[in-house]
This record gives C-alpha cells, structure tokens and sequence, in this order.
C-alpha cells in the first residue's frame, strides 16, 4: 500500500513506478467555477436586477378590491398580519430618507440633521448598505432610525412571495452586519400613501406582517425625486395643517444637492411654526424599534456583505481580465495573418540550390498494422531517392511481419523490444546512412512530392529542422471536420508565425525532416517528455540551428475518431508541452537562437496555449452572466463578432493551404463542444503537472482509414529481405548498436517532479559544429 494516501501507484513503460494524483482537482476547478458562479450570480441580482426608478414614478395602478376600508383609510403605519394602523402624533413630524446609504448625499444629509438636532428615519436599499456599511453604522450611532427598503429596490407588490421574503431577509441581514441591529421597519419601494395600495400592494404588506414588520408609508411627498428646485420642496413638504405627519424625502438616487439645501430651510422653519421631529417609532409610540443584533445574524450580515464586496473585485478583475484576453487574442489574430501574408511571400524565393542528395525515412512503428503497409507504399512513392528504416518497437499485431511480407526495395525493418517511441527514433537515426532525415509515424501518408519538398529549405547551412504541413485524413463527422479546421486554421498558420519569428518550438511527428548533424548535436531523441518531438525541436533552437515551415511538403494523418481519443492524445500533446516548456525553460535568458526560442516562442506558447485557456472557463460562465444579466444583444453581438473574426482566419488559412472552405460551416458549433474539451485538456495536464506527477506514453487508436497511394497498389518484384544484425563495436552509419536507454537524472534543484533534464546520449562520432551559417532567406 502505498504511503501517501492520496496517491496511487502504477507500473510505467519502463516498469519504473509512477504516481498518479487523484481527481481532486477536477473537485477543485469545480468548486472554483461554481463559487465564480455563485459570486456573478450575486452580482447580477445585486446590481443587474437593482431597480433605480424613482419612487414617485408613475405606475400603472391596479385593482384595490381586498384592500380593507381601515387601511385605506387609516395611519401611515400598518401592522399588516392584523390590520392595524398608527398616526403620528399631532404637531409631530417623521422625517424620512429613502434609497441610502450614498457615499456623497447621505453624510451631506446626516451633518444637516446633526446642526439642527433633528433625528429621522432612514430607510436603506440592502445592497446599498453592503456597499457602504461605515454609513448604515453611522445612522444608527448618531440616534436615527433604521429601516428596510428592500435589497435591490424591487416593486414587493410585483414580485413572487419567495423574493419578497428573500429581499426583506437579505437587507436585514445586511443591516445586521453593517451596524449591528434588526430592525421590522419596512418602505416598500414605489409606495405612498395608505389610500394609494393596490391589492398587490396589500399582499405584499399582509406578508411582511406575517414575517414581522411593520409597513410605513407616507402622508406628504417632498417630491425632492423630481428636482423641482429648493423653494418647491420646502413648499411641497411644508405641512396644511396640525396633523402628524411621515414626510418623505430621498438621500440617495441622483443628485439631491436640492434635497440638502431645501433641508437646510425646511428645519428651521417649521421649528419655529411648532412643529417637533421624531423618528417613526418615537412619532407613532413604538417601544424599542430597533433591536441590538444576535451574533448569529450579525456573523451571518458580514458573511453577507463579504460575498457582495469579493463578487464586485471579482467582477472587476474578470473584467479587466477579459479585455485584456480579447485585446490579445485581436491582436494575434492581426500578427498571424500578417505574418502569413509575409510568410507566403518569403517561401516564393528559392532557398538556395536545388536539395538532391537521398534521404533516409524513419518509421517508428508500434502496433500499426492498420496503416502501415498505406504508410510506406506512400514514402516508396516519392519523387525523390529514399531509403525506409521501419523499427519496430515490440509490436504485438504482426507490423514488422506486414512491411517484410511485402518485400520491397530499399525498405528495411529494425525489430527491437518496447521502449518507446524515442527509442525507436533513435534506433532509426542511429542505423540510417543518409545525412538527411525524415521521421513520420506510422499512421501517415506522404504526397509524392512530400520528401523533396521538406528536404529544400536544407540548402540554408542555418536549417536544422524542417515541419511539413500535416493533415487530417479521417475528416467525415463533426469532430474529424473541427480537427481538420483545427490543423489548418490553428497549427499551420501558427507554424508560419514561428518561422517567421524564427522560434518554431515544434517539428511534429507526423512529418518533419532533420539533419543528421543536427540530431547528434542535442544527443538524439529524448525520453524524458511525452512530446519527444517538441523537446527534440526546442533543443535544436537551443543548440543555435533554424527550425523552418515548409507548407508544400503535405501529409496525411489519422485524428482521433471519439472524444476519448481525441482527449488522451491532446493531453499527452499539452502535458508534453509543458514538461518541454519547463525543460527549456534556461532559453528565456539565453542570446541568439535560444533566446529566441525563449522571449518568443515560449512566451507565446505559455501565452496562448496556457493561460488563456485556463481563462476560457471564465470567459463562458461570464457569457452566461452576460446573456441572463446585462444586455444580451451586446453579448451576443460580441460573440458573433469574435466568431467572424475566426471565420475570416479560416478562410485565409483555408485559401493558403488551397483547402475547400466548406467545413468552416461548423465553426459555431466548434465553440460549444471542441473548445471545452481542448480548455479542460490544458487544465488537466496543468493540475497533473502541479501535483507532480509523471504520465506514460497512451497511444492513440488506429481506425485503418488511411489508403494505398494511387499508382503502387502493385508490389515491385520480390527483393530479398536484408537480415538486421546489431553489431558490436562503434556506432557508424552501416553498424548499429542500439543504446541503453538511461534513467532520467535527479534533476535541478527545485525541478518538479515531472520535468528533469535530458539524459546525455555519448555519439561516438560527433560531427564538428555547422560551418558558417548563410543568411536566413
């Protein structure tokens, strides 16, 4: 059993053990987005569903039938689970605000009322106080009232009876945790006088009475809402006659500068006329309106307004976040297309002499029986001299049997036990005779012009490495269709990028040639990441060769034909990446090539293979929030413009690799399925590759869907098959002794488990460094 139990072990390729992180962080990402979720939700209904008609705004009136002649009738102050209602007293007036706390208006008003010794009610908007609790405290400490006027300023009489309770208990509780009490005051937005309910109305106030508060509506309007000017709302809040009244007036919602200066006037005055100011609850004879909260509430208010303040930063950070994505992303779309334009102008000019010398192909090859006889008919093909090194990597399906049943010329097979796809590359490079090397899987058909096409950029001194243009065979269904826009719309116009900027991270395995000078530079192929052929790549910029695109040189592979596939094979593609990523990491601060490779390719690559993908998650829950909660013409506006833009791209890189348009057409749908699949790909290998785990080789499945090339379905005459003997002694080009895989190392210090440094392969014959390197054409 093994001693970490959140660990499991299994045997790897090598029969070295390997440790396996648990889900967990699929838990994780999913406990991240549903808290994201949670926190837009809040938000949305805090601000999005907020209210801001003023009070005094007309409305549509309703039906009055079941409002009882009692309250129509009665005191502004209604008990509404009894039916009960209150006046002021005579002479007496409740000075009332409504819509705070404002961070401009409200201390304005409260430093007014404290010059004339005057207390008043305030009746605050709960997502208002969460906003700004240092005012909810401040009334409650300089003597006035506090009361509820809902969370987000909702009509109460159109809303649904679980709103009603849901925003009256989320302002109490935010009152709570502002300033520490409870209050069963209530101003139902949009109400006035008790002769103006509705019968929605009433069940709004018969409800809150259910629940314990007290309604309290108004006697006379200051219509300080309208900003009829100063002079007009003293007139309009100046009492007819002696009764008691509940004047209305607002702290908050726009500008009341007018409210502030009127006040000013209106205090004095109706001092002097004999009028008194109390609060409600001291106007109508309530006893201990307003209560001292329980700890619970109190601790559940903060809780409260902790969640409404982290949900307004995150928003902002998302904010910012998005806008900068979609300012890079725009960006990049206009760096690939320019760089394509250029790119198809440089490879017009030739790269130099034609390239005639033969080449030798190398086949690493296990379990391939379904495409491997397709495969080497294809490179037999070739409009150029080739020799074919099949190396059989321990298959179990009879490969290396196939390719020596059809008994062609210049087609050899190595056979050696399973090491992997490295070891076999290295057993081809070792055993091949030419000085130029193509290496192709198994499941890959070359055009017949493919070979010399690949091979020409090598008449630069400067060229290392060559990547040919791969793609997709299988394209029927949408997921073939989505990979086949994926290969041409997304690799290659990249790959025409990275030449241009001379940073190309990786020569695919599918398709790439090399010189053989080159490879035994950087020790040959290595085993240490499961992308051996973007570490191969990354190591020969390193080494100060020119990795180069050559889109002429095409050829056809399988994709993976189900989503499961699709998913092993990209994660092994992206956690690859990442261990070659950290591997080279050193090239950031080197000079030349490998700086290049570094300040360049690597930062694109953790740029936009990496974090924006990691923000995708992000950006969908965010599109969600934006249909349900902002505008959704404007979202969807954005959407449809960011899905014309790939479009546009499509068709360009479509046009360059002289492609039918036709498959673009699923381009919309790409975005709801692919998309996802590829962000939770690049999430997964970046969780496995933080727990520090190391991940074995998965080979994809084959479906046989590639063909025999035109032209050699018919075997040439029978050759006698070579015998491949090791031989013992120096390794040269004729005599091959195949190598012992090595260990991986202990690694730097500080390295993570996942990543260490290439094994150093010792060549017996290392050719001297490139001679003087011709300019870049």
């Amino acid at each position: 059993m093994s001693k970490n139990p959140r660990r499991r072990q299994a045997r790897g390729r090598h029969g070295t053990v390997r440790n396996v992180p648990l889900r967990t962080h699929w838990l994780l990402l999913t406990t991240l987005v549903l808290t994201l979720s949670a926190a837009l939700l809040l938000q949305g209904y805090t601000q999005h569903l907020f209210d801001s008609s003023a009070d005094g705004s007309v409305r549509g009136r309703g039906p009055a039938s079941s409002v009882p002649a009692q309250i129509a009738s009665g005191g502004p102050v209604i008990e509404g689970a009894a039916g009960r209602t209150a006046t002021p007293a005579a002479r007496t007036i409740a000075l009332t605000f409504d819509d705070g706390p404002d961070p401009v208006w409200t201390p304005k008003i409260l430093d007014v009322l404290r010059r004339n010794d005057v207390h008043a009610t305030f009746f605050t908007v709960g997502a208002r106080v969460a906003e700004h609790p240092d005012l909810a405290r401040r009334i409650v400490s300089e003597g006035h009232q506090i009361g509820l006027h809902s969370f987000t300023h909702t009509n109460l009489g159109a809303a649904s009876p679980w709103r009603r309770s849901l925003e009256l208990r989320e302002t109490q509780l935010a009152i709570a945790g502002a300033a520490g009490v409870t209050t069963p005051l209530l101003r139902p937005p949009y109400s006035s006088t008790a002769g103006a309910l509705t019968d929605a109305d009433f069940d709004a106030v018969v409800q809150a009475g259910q629940e314990g508060y007290l309604t309290v509506l108004t006697t006379r309007d200051s219509e300080d809402w309208r900003r009829p000017g100063v002079a007009q709302i003293v007139a309009n809040a100046t009492p007819e006659d002696n009764g008691g009244q509940i004047l209305l007036m607002h702290d908050a919602g726009g500008d009341r500068s007018q409210t502030v200066t009127a006040l000013e006037q209106l205090l004095p005055k109706l001092k002097a006329s004999g009028f008194a100011f109390a609060t409600v609850g001291d106007a109508v004879a309530l006893p201990e309106t307003v209560q001292p909260a329980g700890t619970a509430e109190q601790w559940q208010g903060l809780a409260l307004i902790t969640a409404l303040r982290t949900s307004d930063w995150i928003l902002d950070g998302i904010s910012w976040l998005l806008w900068a994505a979609g300012a890079i992303s725009l960006l990049r779309a206009i760096a690939v297309f320019v760089a394509a334009r250029r790119h198809v102008r440089m490879r017009r000019k030739p790269w130099g002499a034609p390239v005639t010398e033969p080449v030798s192909i190398i086949v690493p090859a296990y379990n391939e029986s379904a495409g491997i006889e397709a495969a080497v008919r294809s490179l037999l093909a070739s409009d150029h001299p080739v020799e074919i090194i099949v190396v059989d990597d321990g298959s179990t399906d009879g490969t290396a049997d196939i390719v020596e049943a059809l008994r062609l010329p210049g087609v050899r097979v190595i056979r050696q036990q399973n090491a992997g796809k490295p070891a076999a590359l290295n057993t081809g490079i070792a055993a091949a005779s030419c000085n130029l090397l193509v290496m192709v899987d198994g499941d890959t058909v070359f055009e017949p012009d493919a070979v010399r096409m690949i091979i020409q950029p090598f008449a630069n001194r400067r060229v290392g490495a060559v990547s040919g243009n791969a793609k997709v065979v299988n394209r029927g269904g949408l997921l073939g269709r989505w990979q086949h826009i994926e290969y041409v719309v997304g690799f290659n116009l990249d790959r025409r990028l990275f030449d241009l900027a001379e940073c190309m991270p990786t020569v695919p395995g599918a398709v790439g040639a090399f010189r053989r000078e080159a490879l035994l530079r950087v020790g040959g192929v290595s085993d240490i990441t499961l992308a051996e052929d973007t570490d191969l790549t990354m190591a020969l910029c390193r080494d100060g060769w020119r990795v180069v695109y050559e889109e002429r040189a095409k050829a056809w592979t399988e994709a993976p034909a189900s989503l499961g596939a699709l998913w092993k094979q990209r994660y092994r593609w992206c956690y690859g990446t990442l261990q070659a990523m950290w591997k080279h990491r050193g090239a950031l601060t080197q000079r030349g090539q490998a700086g290049k490779l570094g300040r360049r390719g690597l930062i694109y690559l953790l740029m936009f293979q990496v974090l924006l993908p990691l923000l995708a998650p992000v950006v969908d829950v965010f599109a969600v929030y934006g249909l349900v909660f902002l505008d959704p013409l404007r979202i969807v506006g954005l959407w449809t413009a960011f899905l014309l833009l790939q479009v546009l791209m499509g068709l360009y890189a479509f046009r360059l690799d002289d492609e039918r348009p036709g498959p673009l057409w699923s381009l919309p749908l790409q975005q709801f399925v692919y998309r996802q699949l590829m962000y939770l790909v690049v999430i997964q290998s970046v969780f496995t590759a933080i727990a520090g785990s190391r991940l074995r080789w998965q080979r994809m499945e084959r479906y046989g869907s590639l063909q025999v090339p035109l032209g050699t379905t018919e075997s040439p005459a029978p050759v006698p098959a070579q015998a491949y003997v090791p031989a013992q002694g120096p390794v040269t080009a004729q005599a091959y002794v195949p190598e012992e895989v090595p260990a991986p190392g202990a690694g730097h210090v500080g390295d993570p488990a996942w990543a260490y440094p290439p094994p150093f392969h010792p060549q017996d014959h290392q050719p001297p460094p490139p001679a003087i390197y011709q300019d870049y054409r």
